[in-house]
């Protein structure tokens, strides 16, 4: 039978209130021995954590499940984070389904839930399965590594006691990748992989109210008090104009528009829920610095409440319910994976022969300091996750499915979200076990088209979505197709929602010299030489303000990149010198204002020589 491993007094408090999700229960002390074996092993009890815990144990694993906390659902219940990021690909259908639209029933199919609901749904899946067993309040302590320190082989359990777990494969659903990392998986943090090294963007407290007035919230949307806005019955978001009327008061915060949840109960009572407290320089993996700004987000949060209590319809007899036990950390590490999903892949709505999952979410950078607002770099249909992306460099019987997982982290804006990563981690069970009947490791798992056919169609009869798609993207074909792609890779371009990148406006010569300066550093090629010979025109006003034309760009680029003086046919000196290619110079036969996706194409080609080159 199924069991659950869990500390007292906990759990006198679990049987109590959740008994009938809890079929057995004992203590992890009385056990007559110190090593148990299992066929898999998932490390944290996140919502992507259960979803490959369930899925393994289905498809015949006996599967144990490891969970720091009390409870399962992570960020989703212990962070309050209840509004859902639903993803609707091709037709604006319902891309995720399997494990997670399981959950999704369960809670209610809404946009948003409660959260004593939310926990409830995971125990409750985690309950039907006779083959999985559950370890509440245990930390993992270290792994077990063969001895040549490639393959995981076990790892060190600790509650009341310590002791050894084998098993043959291992799955990684914590939100920062822990268990992997203490392997030895390589990683690199925030936005490292395009050599932004400081780059941490804003955690967010969650709001938990009581005492609001949604018609009163009805009239805020209508008026347009804080800008444009959307009401449903359960959810509303927008207010953009909250950026600037709200002044905060503790340093590094910041409000930003409401996404705003309301939860009903039978009883007649209602629960309010806002995303939107920003709080800047948190480092996710220093718990010292997310206590700090736990209790800053605390403080502020009654700054908040005042506030909306004066300026902001339906909120004038709200009050603080209770304050989330974690704060909602966005990035940390990121896996280096067999695959690192690109940015590129998802402004073209890309499918993989290995595809396990659809996302669909727009890329979302939140901001990095009270003096940005982020942006949406795009906003997809649907793209795939290849099971590639979840397979880590070095390490064997190992694979991530968390928001960790190998995604580039412009990637990662979007492919971050709990349902994609539901869908990813039902398909990190499914290979868990395949991989075992096939004696393959994950790695030659993930090189074995016959069996990711095996793994795929295993995927799609148990409810999940996987069927081969092909869609076409913006600017698909065009000559200039393959240098947005670039550009995109190293977030230096922003589509928005609408995936609008404006190549037809005329090419601000600021704009350039910025894409140009960025690009540079994105590379990690930083020079301040050639940064101050980029910028040393714009001392002039009317330079700064300009437009570029074809021959100005071109006597622009030969006196920063080369030591040539200029001639008369700059054009063609812009040539010889390789600062352009043949596509671009027969393109534009003329001296004439250029527009912003020639400018994309000549910045590209300057950045992938200056690349080749360094």
């Amino acid at each position: 039978m199924k069991k659950i491993y869990i500390i007292i007094p906990l759990l006198l408090f679990l049987i109590i209130s959740n008994s009938h999700l809890i079929k057995s229960a004992q203590n992890p002390a009385n056990r007559e021995a110190t090593i148990d074996y299992y066929d898999v092993v998932v490390i944290g009890g996140e919502p992507e954590g259960v979803a490959a815990a369930v899925s393994a144990a289905r498809n015949g694993a006996k599967t144990l499940l490891i969970e720091k906390r009390e409870a399962l659902g992570g960020l989703m219940t212990f962070g309050m984070l209840n509004f859902i990021d639903m993803v609707y690909g091709i037709n604006q259908k319902p891309a995720i389904g399997g494990i997670f639209k399981e959950w999704h029933k369960l809670v209610g199919e809404d946009d948003a839930f409660s959260i004593e609901h939310g926990k409830d749904a995971f125990h409750n899946l985690i309950q039907k399965e006779e083959n999985l067993t559950l370890f509440l309040n245990s930390d993992v302590v270290s792994p077990i590594l063969s001895n040549d320190q490639t393959t995981v082989t076990g790892l060190v359990v600790k509650n009341r006691e310590t002791y050894e777990i084998y098993a043959k494969r291992f799955i990684d659903a914590t939100q920062d990748a822990d268990f992997a990392v203490m392997a030895g998986v390589p990683f690199f943090l925030g936005g490292e992989d395009i050599h932004l090294d400081d780059r941490k963007m804003a955690a967010t407290l969650m709001i938990h109210l009581t005492g609001v007035d949604w018609e009163g919230v009805k009239r805020a949307v209508q008026s347009q008090r804080f800008g444009k806005a959307w009401i449903t019955d359960s959810v509303s978001w927008g207010f953009n104009d909250l950026h600037y009327e709200y002044k905060p008061v503790e340093d590094n915060t910041r409000l930003r528009g409401l996404n705003l949840v309301r939860v009903h109960h039978g009883n007649g009572d209602e629960e309010f829920y806002i995303n939107a407290l920003q709080i800047f320089g948190v480092d996710g993996l220093d718990p010292h610095s997310i206590e700090v700004g736990l209790e800053k987000g605390k403080r502020e949060t009654k700054h908040v409440l005042t506030f909306l209590q004066k300026e902001f319809p339906g909120f004038e007899n709200a009050e603080i319910a209770t304050y989330p036990e974690e704060l909602y950390i966005r990035e940390t590490r990121h896996i280096q994976s067999e695959y690192m999903l690109p940015m590129s892949d998802i402004w073209t709505n890309a499918d993989h022969w290995d595809s396990i999952a659809y996302g669909g979410y727009p890329v979302d950078i939140q901001a990095t300091s009270p003096n940005d607002y982020g942006y949406v770099i795009c906003s997809p249909i649907q793209y795939a996750i290849p099971f590639r992306s979840i397979v880590p460099l070095k390490i064997d019987n190992l694979i991530i499915v968390s928001r960790s997982a190998g995604y580039s982290s412009i990637a990662a804006g979007s492919a971050r979200i709990i349902p994609t990563g539901m869908a990813v981690g039902e398909a990190g069970g499914v290979a868990a076990q395949l991989s075992i009947e096939n004696k393959v490791n994950y790695r030659e798992l993930s090189k074995d088209a016959s069996l990711i056919v095996t793994l795929r169609q295993r995927l799609k009869d148990q409810g999940a979505k996987v069927e081969p798609f092909k869609l076409s993207y913006p600017y698909e074909g065009e000559w200039y197709d393959e240098s947005i792609q670039y550009l995109m890779n190293l977030g230096l371009i922003v589509g928005g929602y609408h995936n609008d990148l404006q190549v037809e406006k005329e090419l601000n010569r600021l704009h350039f010299t910025n894409l140009l300066i960025n690009g540079i550093q994105r590379n990690g090629l930083r020079s301040e030489e050639l940064t101050a010979k980029l910028l040393s025109p714009f001392d002039n006003d009317t330079f700064n303000k300009g437009y570029f034309t074809r021959d100005e760009i071109a006597a622009y680029i030969i006196e920063v990149f080369s030591d040539a003086s200029v001639s008369e046919r700059t054009w063609g000196q812009a040539l010889e010198f390789h600062l352009i290619n043949e596509m671009v110079f027969n393109k534009i036969n003329e001296d004439r204002v250029l527009t912003r996706k020639e400018g994309y194409y000549i910045a590209a080609h300057l950045l992938k020589q200056l690349s080749q080159n360094r």
